[in-house]
């Protein structure tokens, strides 16, 4: 079983992610939350993928192609980690890459399984890990992170926006609803 991590274990700034995860094992919290995001974003419509609950904010269509590059990248940051490579990782602006990122000229469907075969590669990755590199630590971002604090960060990152798109997009009285 693979257990959140303690503070000490990852910049305090991803703690609102972290927190946001349900005690248990995250291997199968993150198997359940591709379900749950598969249910949640799977009937969408073109037209609903493209709303922006205000000006400047980002379509769900660029919301799940940041989750999609994130989860990479931190993906990433634990197969360097894992394998005890002790090189600094760089980090990344999540702007630019949505901005780079064409998500609206996509079609949604393909965005949802982009998502879900990242996140198949993500749950391969950790179930092949063995329980010893759990705790073991690099540096990402300037900052130190253990393996399972990014196994985490992974997991809270996609629930937090997730919560956004339940709250400011699908729930707010704007939503296109065909």
């Amino acid at each position: 079983m693979v257990s959140r991590p303690e503070p000490g274990e990852y910049n305090p700034y991803y703690a609102p992610y972290i927190d946001l995860i349900p005690q248990g094992d995250l291997v199968t919290i993150l198997e359940r939350q591709a379900e749950e995001t598969k249910i949640l974003l799977k009937g969408l419509s073109e037209r609903q993928a493209d709303f922006r609950y205000g000006k400047g904010k980002w379509s769900i269509k660029e919301v799940l192609g940041h989750i999609t590059d994130t989860e990479r990248i931190m993906a990433y940051r634990l197969l360097v980690i894992a394998r005890g490579d002790m090189v600094d990782l760089p980090g990344f602006d999540e702007n630019e890459y949505v901005r780079q990122g064409g998500f609206d000229k996509i079609p949604f469907s393909k965005l949802l399984d982009n998502f879900l075969a990242v996140r198949a590669a993500t749950l391969s990755l950790v179930n092949m890990m063995d329980s010893s590199v759990w705790t073991r630590e690099g540096v990402a971002n300037g900052s130190k992170v253990s393996a399972r604090a990014l196994v985490s960060i992974i997991a809270g990152h996609e629930l937090h926006h997730r919560k956004i798109i339940m709250q400011r997009y699908i729930g707010s009285g704007g939503f296109p609803q065909w």
